[in-house]
Order: structure tokens, then C-alpha cells, then sequence
């Protein structure tokens, strides 16, 4: 798989689901790192009214475009100058149009053509003339994150409760106080069961980076690889706030959900993990 350094990402609002849009941005987050997040739509119709919030909370800038003669699309004729206007900056490597509309398909062979990396996002339904304008096309539908979502928390969910047994019945004990002595931060260590609700996220990141990014013939990913992916993701997460030092200690306290390994024969330092079981 490619990686970018400078991704912009032009959304269509009119063409694309609001449910997804934020597993779209895990996904295209596997691709590289994210620079320009634009959303483009008339957003006081009734239609796109509920799209504000989402939009703020995934610091997602809003391009609002008024009808000005009605029946004519002034959304994909600003969402085709912007991607003209960045590409003419020569900063980016590569471009994500998340619509499901046909008429993008020129907008996607022009840049191209300049050397831009092309990727689509849209539903089944996408016409195959954008979807062959593009370099890649992701459908909305096989999403790894929509498939897993679910499964992943439950999955998580199982963990966490044989992990509350184990503690129960002592297990875990001497392995919980010799992590609190370590812990550079009795904060973080104590808002570690607060977490228990948020933590499935992570788990899913992890799913997302382990399908993405396996780099060895028996399946592992580099820990560091996919705390990368997830720090695209979700910029605020730091393993302190589940009670963590390290995401790899995270990760080696859930030994139902994944198998480590010292990255012994690597230059690069550290662990490697795999997922057990399917999502």
C-alpha cells in the first residue's frame, strides 16, 4: 500500500453518507497523513442539517455553497476549483474525492494526469467510469471498519470480562501492582477503569492496522506502525489515558485478543502483535 506524506481529502456531501464519513477518514488514514479535509454542500438544506456536528467533531472544514439558480450543482463546480487550486501548489501527493457522482470522473483523470495520486471513495452504485479515473477506489461497503465494528467490541467486550475475573480471583494482582510502580503517571493508571467504555476504539484501530500493515510472512504488524496509524486517526490518544505507559503494554494486557513478539530480526526496535481470531 502507498504512503503519503501530504493527502487532501474533498468530500462531497451531497453524494456521500454521513454514517461512514468517519470510517472513510480510518480508512484513507491507512494511505497517509491527512493535510486538507474539506466537506462540500449547501448545509442549511434540510437534507445535510445534521452533517455540522460531525463535521466539527472530525475537524472537517465546512465549504458552504448557496444555490444560486436552482437545479444547477454550484457544490462539484467549487469542490473542482479547490482540487485544481491544491494541486497547482505542487505541496500534495495525493488526492481523495469521496463522492459516489460520475461527474468527478474529469476532475480524477485531470489530476492524475499531473502525477497526483487519484483515490475514490463511494457507494457499489459509483459509475466505473470514475471509479477507472481513479488509481484506487474504496467502496463504502467493504470498509474494514464498518465490517469489524461490532465484532470487535464484542469481542473486546469478552476480554475486558475475563480480565475482570481473573482479577477477581487474584490473578492479576501482582501484575497490576508491579505496572502501578512503574507508571510515570498515577493519573493515568487510576482513570485506567474509567477508560473500560472508549477503549474498543483503540481495539478496532488495532484490527484496522493489523488487516493494513502486516510486514512479516507469519502475519505480525510493528507496534510502532500501527500507534502511527492511530495517532492519524485519533490525534489526542496517548496509551496514558487507558493506564498504560507503552500501547504495547496496553496490548500485552489483553492476551485473548492478540499474540506478541520482540521484533528481535528488525532495525527497528520494539514489538510486533497479531490479532487473534477473525473480526
Amino acid at each position: 500500500m502507498e504512503d503519503f506524506q501530504k493527502m487532501v481529502v474533498l468530500i462531497d456531501a451531497d453524494n456521500t453518507q454521513l454514517s461512514r464519513l468517519e470510517e472513510v477518514l480510518h480508512e484513507i488514514s491507512t494511505y497517509g497523513r491527512i493535510i486538507v479535509k474539506k466537506a462540500y454542500g449547501n448545509f442549511t438544506k434540510p437534507n445535510l442539517h445534521k452533517w455540522e456536528d460531525k463535521i466539527k467533531s472530525l475537524a472537517i472544514k465546512a465549504e458552504q455553497q448557496f444555490d444560486y439558480v436552482a437545479g444547477k450543482n454550484t457544490t462539484d463546480i467549487a469542490m473542482v476549483i479547490d482540487a485544481m487550486d491544491l494541486l497547482h501548489t505542487g505541496m500534495y501527493d495525493a488526492a481523495v474525492l469521496v463522492s459516489s457522482d460520475s461527474d468527478f470522473t474529469p476532475l480524477a483523470v485531470r489530476l492524475k494526469e499531473s502525477g497526483m495520486y487519484v483515490i475514490g471513495v463511494g457507494e457499489k452504485k459509483t459509475p466505473e467510469a470514475f471509479c477507472n479515473a481513479c488509481d484506487d477506489f474504496i467502496y463504502l461497503e467493504y470498509l474494514t471498519s464498518t465490517k469489524s465494528k461490532e465484532q470487535v467490541q464484542n469481542q473486546t467486550a469478552k476480554a475486558q470480562e475475563t480480565k475482570k475475573s481473573a482479577k477477581d480471583g487474584g490473578e492479576e494482582k501482582t501484575a497490576r501492582k508491579t505496572k502501578s510502580k512503574a507508571s510515570s503517571s498515577s493519573s493515568a493508571s487510576s482513570s485506567k477503569d474509567g477508560k473500560d467504555s472508549d477503549i474498543g476504539e483503540i481495539h478496532a484501530l488495532l484490527r484496522i492496522a493489523y488487516e493494513k500493515f502486516v510486514e512479516d510472512d507469519d502475519g505480525y504488524v510493528n507496534i510502532s506502525s500501527a500507534g502511527v496509524y492511530i495517532k492519524r486517526v485519533k490525534p489526542e490518544f496517548s496509551p496514558l489515558a487507558y493506564g498504560y505507559n507503552k500501547l504495547s503494554d496496553l496490548i500485552k494486557d489483553f492476551p485473548q485478543l492478540y499474540e506478541i513478539k520482540r521484533d528481535g530480526d528488525r532495525k527497528t526496535s520494539g514489538y510486533s502483535y497479531r490479532c487473534l481470531g477473525r473480526a
